[in-house]
């Protein structure tokens, strides 16, 4: 399967209450080849994991060329849809967030994920029309470029600590409104929350599971459409770094390094890129 188009419609049927989409956030194209090796439907970046490759802290300190020249490198690494976290846009109004969604589909992405967080002064969330207006600007310049984008609009009330339940799926009614297709709900991972979450939002909710969250098997029993792990891979990536140097300058031996993946496979995995 090669046309956008259609990668595009086969990554929206992959958004199933019950039946969740699964995804292990790769941050560069070598990542994002060993897991589509290990069986993943899709591939969905990090934005964290995707920024501290290119040497920035998280939180739209990189510029949109880069973000999308990486979304680009992975994107030609994998055969399945990709979709590109996008943190609120990297753009300062609506038509600057058009403008990176254009960028995003040339780069070969499907599906985007567009942040209600405010970076700076005035946060933590951005004005929940200007946030809707942002989302539909993203879905009007993908609608004009002819390929279906599954546009997940991700709300950080939960992140933040700015509200909860009620508050969430007010702002979750507006940005489906305005264009959206899902719902991401980082920081709820509560059973009950999450049932509250899935009951409340009209179309599939994605909630970011990690360290100490219900398994996905819970999570599609409550009625989730796709489960992502954000940055967790990425941070147990760097703590395997941190491990081995640690352990080679203290120590002088190699034990952190034994399981890792053979030099052969690794670079088999990017010859076989498309």
């Amino acid at each position: 399967m090669t046309n956008q188009s259609d990668l595009a419609a086969a990554f929206r049927d992959l958004h199933l209450p019950g039946t969740p989409l699964v995804l292990p956030n790769a941050w560069d194209a070598v990542s994002a080849r060993i897991v589509e090796d290990a069986g993943a439907a899709a591939v969905a970046t990090t934005s964290a994991g995707l920024v501290w490759a290119l040497g920035a802290p998280d939180g739209e300190r990189v510029d949109r060329e880069a973000a999308v020249a990486a979304v680009a490198r992975i994107a030609r690494a994998v055969t399945v849809p990709v979709t590109a976290d996008i943190e609120s846009g990297y753009a300062e109004d609506a038509e600057g967030v058009a403008g990176t969604v254009r960028a995003v589909i040339a780069a070969g992405a499907v599906g985007v994920n567009i942040e209600d967080a405010l970076y700076g002064t005035g946060g933590p969330l951005r004005d929940v029309a200007e946030q809707a207006e942002r989302i539909a600007a993203a879905r009007e310049a993908a609608d004009a470029a002819g390929v279906p984008l599954f546009v997940n609009a991700r709300i950080d009330t939960f992140l933040s600590g700015a509200g909860g339940v009620d508050l969430t799926l007010a702002r979750a009614a507006a940005f489906r409104a305005a264009g959206a297709d899902g719902i991401f709900v980082p920081g709820a991972v509560d059973p009950g929350t999450v049932k509250e979450l899935v009951d409340g939002v009209d179309g599939p909710l994605n909630v970011m599971a990690g360290p100490g969250a219900p398994p996905v098997a819970e999570l599609a029993a409550l009625g989730v459409a796709r489960v992502s792990v954000g940055s967790h891979i990425a941070q147990a990536a760097q703590a395997l770094v941190r491990r081995a140097a640690r352990e080679l300058l203290d120590r002088g031996t190699y034990g952190s390094l034994t399981d890792a993946l053979a030099y052969g496979e690794v670079n088999a995995l990017l010859g076989q890129a498309r």
